[in-house]
């Protein structure tokens, strides 16, 4: 189960999500992508199901890039220290 780190906020926008690290006074933004992802996650919901997710709106993306797709971005999340299990 993945959760936002404390102190990271997170808000929608037009594309995708806004990111805030309060104590660093950072932001990142989420394309679409990158935002549904986050959201599977966040919602309970594993790496399988965000696979599935993206293949569902994303026509033409295979399980394979949708896979690696969802390893990146979770790794980048972590690697910029906004996401936990």
């Amino acid at each position: 189960m993945y959760a936002l780190k404390p102190g990271v906020l997170l808000t929608e926008t037009e594309y995708g999500m806004a990111l805030l690290d309060q104590k660093s006074a950072e932001y990142w933004t989420l394309n679409p992508t990158a935002a549904v992802v986050l959201q599977t996650l966040l919602d309970g919901r594993g790496i399988d199901q965000a696979v599935e997710e993206l293949t569902a709106h994303y026509e033409g993306v295979d399980t394979d890039l949708a896979t690696q797709d969802v390893t990146r971005i979770i790794d980048d999340l972590r690697s910029a220290g906004l996401i936990a299990p």
